[in-house]
């Protein structure tokens, strides 16, 4: 049953109460109409709890704004929801159409630092998220007592004589709950061997991310990337007051995981609404996306926090390829990828959150 207002309803408490099930939650298509955003296809979704995002069709069908209760659970940039056809692969460029967002996906066959790998240039994160979907649906319907509402699109990378990846995405959510479901199907649909990388930017900013907010997460090993990560090595865990002239902090950890080989990891604020508390986590299979970047930047304007999990590192596919770790997917060769997002609403589901990741370490 759907659990709405601290009550319970079946499909026909709530349907004799209602008009249209959008009444107090829904799915729908948009289409943004707005300077350099115009014509980015979006769908709008809402729980009933509080929780609404958008997912981008028209930008590789990730997420980019999300709210409960009027909280932003993500950090925004300054470029907005820029349309795919603006997309500067070169070098940096990417950055140019980085809106921030709850969920932009990095790859797919290459993602992390710029720079040559043999005989191509690549830029920063790959192209997936400026490649507008195919195949887009949209829609809630009853499963016995509880509304799902779901999306799904497909995200094609290709070129002549290049690959021809297909990613197919469902994102799921379901009336009266607090949480997203991501589910993505990777498959190589060319002929020859593809390399393969793919990292979820998972974009966390004001009001979850403020001073004094905490990384919670059972973390066997915490590496900074750098020197200028090992000078806040010691307060990796801690966000602050936004700080003039702050450089990026990058940290990789090494996640312990549940019974199911789940791993964990969220942020907390204690201090939201005078003490009420608010939090968000992630939570997926670690076999999947083995590694885990934490990317703390309490800059002026540039306020966020990045929980970054992924199957590569961010130093680039030839670092990568250099290390041996480079993920490969052969001709035909299908990998599914799994990403749950909750956000922790009372100071008791926080506590209960704290008190898994402890067991865990």
């Amino acid at each position: 049953m759907a659990q709405l207002y601290d009550c319970s309803y079946t499909k026909k408490d709530l349907l004799r109460k209602v008009g249209l099930v959008d009444q107090v939650a829904g799915v729908r298509r948009l289409t943004l109409a707005e300077g350099n955003e115009a014509g980015v296809e979006a769908i709008e979704f809402r729980t009933g709890t509080g929780l609404s995002f958008m997912v981008l069709p028209g930008r590789g069908m990730d997420i980019s704004s999300a709210d409960y209760c009027g909280a932003s659970l993500c950090w925004r940039s300054a470029t907005g929801d820029v349309a795919a056809s603006f997309f500067e692969p070169e070098g940096l460029g990417w950055l140019r159409t980085f809106y921030g967002g709850l969920v932009v996906t990095c790859g797919l066959t290459y993602a992390g630092a710029p720079g040559p790998d043999g005989k191509e240039e690549l830029g920063l994160h790959g192209r997936v998220s400026h490649i507008p979907a195919r195949s887009v649906s949209a829609d809630g319907q009853w499963e016995g007592d509880e509304y799902v509402m779901c999306a799904r699109g497909s995200v094609r990378e290709a070129s002549v004589f290049g690959p021809n990846v297909l990613l197919t995405r469902t994102v799921t959510a379901r009336l009266g709950q607090n949480r997203i479901w991501l589910h993505d199907v990777v498959e190589n649909q060319g002929f020859k061997p593809q390399e393969h990388m793919i990292l979820y930017h998972c974009n966390l900013g004001f009001p979850l991310m403020d001073e004094g907010t905490q990384l919670v997460a059972p973390s066997l090993e915490v590496r900074p990337r750098d020197e200028v990560a090992q000078a806040g090595e010691e307060d990796y865990a801690t966000f602050s007051a936004p700080i003039a002239g702050f450089e990026e902090q990058v940290f990789y950890h090494d996640l312990a995981t549940d019974g199911n080989g789940d791993a964990l990891a969220g942020v907390v604020n204690r201090s939201f609404r005078g003490g009420q508390g608010l939090g968000l986590y992630l939570k997926y299979p670690k076999a999947d996306l083995p590694r885990f970047a934490q990317w703390k930047n309490p800059a002026e304007g540039t306020y966020v926090q990045g929980l970054e999990p992924a199957n590569c590192w961010v130093a680039g596919r030839a670092a990568e390829r250099r290390r041996g770790t480079l993920q490969v997917l052969a001709p035909g060769e299908v990998r599914e990828y799994h990403l749950e997002i909750g956000v922790l609403a009372t100071p008791q589901e926080i506590v209960d959150f704290e008190k898994v990741v402890k067991a865990l370490r």
